[in-house]
């Protein structure tokens, strides 16, 4: 007799809004199974119903067995249920007790939904029962393969944008375990490549409109005191985990995050207020479900006053890539104006040098509070900057518009200090041993862009001098974080030294844990302990390695190009790592609304298309070299490895 294959299929449907799990064998009659609900949360209660059927059910059968799980979280408003329907072909169901027993089925297809009274963070009113209700109803009457299609489809819409492959070899037939022990001595381009998409993948797992942003662990948390509370920390962690959406052509998956930041900017007026006294919003160190925005936690790093301020480029950002105007009117720039204007009352002017500084705050997470931190500096320059081209852009707020100018050239610039580094603070104190995992300093030259090789080298140079004393070893984020500042640094040999750090074996205990990330064996980035900002920062960087649109000429004190919204510079393979000598990326997109197709070979570009969203000026460079074009919306523009155009 032939053995009987079972087969388990599981899948989270977005547009369903239900975890499907079907479980079918070979040989009819095979499948045999209990099903039972528990909870983490000892407040929680299962019971088990016969949900009766709106219409004609297969078999004959009036209804279907149910478990349903309702509790409350300990401390809190929530309260939450879970309901399991079970659907058997074939075979006997009955309840037994809290469970479900299925018997001698041809298959048995399990549906788990889950709701909460959860409504937003000023409204708790909302019903479980009734939401589980309503999401039962629309799939109970669907086959699991219409399920599944509708599924598949959604995920292929987005996942289907961007291909990338930097070739392959016999690693990528071992198990992801093995290939994990063995990159750093190995040749295994094609996991690159895995975890360039497994980010992609993770990020429209946890970040879909209408839902909430990913936070520190995205959204696969199984404790009920997770590390750091699952919360949304802004000085670095959460504005990482959006890193490689716009880049990457996940544009919608941004939109949760803008969802948080107007009631976060609600909450933030408030502390704004009260705080200071300024008009504006203000986010300090991290927010959560509930959008507190008041300084949090010790003040070595709860009161820095930035996060916000952050968090609003993102939306700048996004309008940078869409050029979607309508986008910029009615929710970028209001957030934007309101940050800035926070700044407009909170800047302070320098007893000595007149400068404007912002504080107290910090250096996150060197530790002390000081005044005018760098990164604050440079981080206020970049809002007032977006916030005077959003402006010129929607002719609005011209007063506004003519003083932030005044006040950008004013703020405390980026200063070279005696060890030829960039400086961390005002004063010159930095020191070059400090190995610690925040590199705050060198926002400017990335995710920011005031630092660049070409409007400001002496800088640049000082930049890069600070990242080498800071090192390469790092726990996950701070290792994704490098592979993005040396992709800007265009050494992309580099870069790769960085990422062969990062895929390693994660090591959680011990000694050296609080200095080695890793990957788990499923491709989870380890801070230590789980973070997901790791993984969203290597795919951003690898990214970063194939193209970069950020203003190649802006300087620390004037806007111009993409910058002010009016032209576009992509500079192609700019930190090329020869560990990839020949492969292709497609569907990249960058700022000024293009989407870019490129293609290499023995470390050489052989072809580049453009798509064009938006009308827009275009400066391609490549291996020193440069060409102009006037992108026209809907037109393709091919390019060959000298920047001629090439028939398409």
């Amino acid at each position: 007799m032939l053995p009987t294959h079972h087969t388990r299929e599981v899948f989270a449907s977005w547009p369903a809004q239900v975890i499907v799990v079907r479980l079918s064998a070979s040989r009819p009659g095979s499948v045999s199974l209990e099903a039972s609900l528990s909870s983490a949360h000892k407040d929680s209660a299962v019971k088990a119903t016969r949900v009766a059927a709106a219409g004609p059910l297969p078999d004959g059968r009036g209804s279907d067995p149910t478990l349903s799980m309702a509790g409350r979280v300990a401390d809190s408003a929530i309260r939450f249920e879970a309901r399991l329907l079970v659907l058997a072909k074939g075979g006997q169901q009955e309840v037994r007790g809290q469970k479900i027993a299925v018997t001698g089925a041809d298959t048995a297809v399990l549906i788990l939904s889950g709701a909460t009274n959860f409504k937003n963070y000023r409204d708790v009113s909302g019903d479980p029962r009734q939401r589980n209700d309503g999401a039962l109803a629309v799939v109970r009457g669907k086959p699991s393969d219409q399920l599944r299609a509708a599924h598949v489809a959604d995920h292929q819409r987005l996942f289907r944008r961007v291909a990338l492959d930097l070739g392959a070899t016999p690693a990528a037939a071992l198990p992801t375990d093995e290939r994990i022990r063995g990159f750093a001595s190995g040749n295994d381009p094609q996991l690159v490549a895995l975890l360039f998409q497994y980010g992609r993948y993770l990020m429209m797992g946890s970040s879909r409109p209408g839902g909430q942003p990913a936070n520190l662990q995205g959204l696969w948390n199984d404790s009920n005191r997770p590390p750091w509370d699952s919360k949304y920390t802004v000085n670095i962690n959460t504005e990482m985990n959006y890193w490689p959406v716009e880049v990457t052509n996940l544009a919608e998956c941004h939109l949760p995050l803008f969802d948080a930041l107007k009631e976060v900017a609600a909450s933030g007026e408030k502390t704004a207020r009260e705080h200071y006294n300024a008009r504006g919003w203000v986010l300090h160190h991290n927010f959560d479900l509930w959008r507190g925005a008041a300084p949090i936690n010790a003040s070595n790093h709860g009161i820095w006053q930035t996060g916000g301020a952050w968090l609003s480029q993102h939306l700048w950002e996004h309008y940078l890539f869409s050029g979607d105007r309508q986008f910029l009117r009615d929710t970028a720039y209001p957030l934007m104006k309101g940050a800035a204007l926070f700044f407009v009352d909170a800047l302070v002017e320098h007893p000595e040098k007149g400068w404007l500084i912002s504080g107290p705050g910090n250096s996150p997470e060197q530790g002390g509070l000081v005044m005018g931190p760098t990164m604050d500096h440079q981080i206020v320059r970049g809002l007032f900057g977006a916030v005077i081209a959003a402006s010129r852009i929607l002719d609005t707020d011209a007063e506004l518009r003519e003083r932030l100018p005044d006040m950008r050239k004013r703020i405390a610039p980026n200063q070279v200090g005696k060890y030829g580094q960039l400086q961390e603070w005002l004063e010159d104190k930095d020191d070059p041993k400090n190995q610690h995992r925040h590199v705050s300093h060198l926002w400017g030259v990335y995710p920011g862009g005031e630092i660049t090789p070409y409007g400001t080298p002496e800088l640049f140079a000082a930049a890069r001098k600070s990242l080498e004393f800071r090192g390469d070893a790092a726990t996950g984020w701070s290792m994704g974080w490098k592979i993005n500042l040396w992709a800007r640094f265009l050494d992309g040999d580099h870069a790769h030294r960085i990422l062969r750090n990062l895929i390693q074996p994660a090591v959680d205990t011990g000694p050296s844990a609080s200095r080695h990330g890793g990957l788990y064996p499923n491709l989870f980035d380890a801070h230590p302990p789980f973070q997901i900002d790791g993984n969203f920062g290597a795919t951003a960087g690898i990214a970063e390695m194939l193209v970069q649109s950020h203003d190649p000429y802006a300087t620390p004190t004037g806007l111009s190009g993409v910058q002010s919204g009016e032209a576009a510079v992509v500079h192609l393979l700019p930190a090329l790592p020869s560990a990839f000598p020949s492969g292709s990326a497609s569907g990249l997109r960058t700022r000024g609304g293009l989407e870019v197709d490129i293609a290499w070979r023995d470390g050489k570009l052989t072809r580049a298309t453009f798509r064009a969203r938006t009308a827009i000026p275009l400066k391609v460079r490549y291996a020193g070299k440069e060409v102009q074009l006037e992108a026209a919306p809907g037109r393709r523009y091919s390019l060959g490895p000298d920047l001629r155009a090439v028939a398409q």
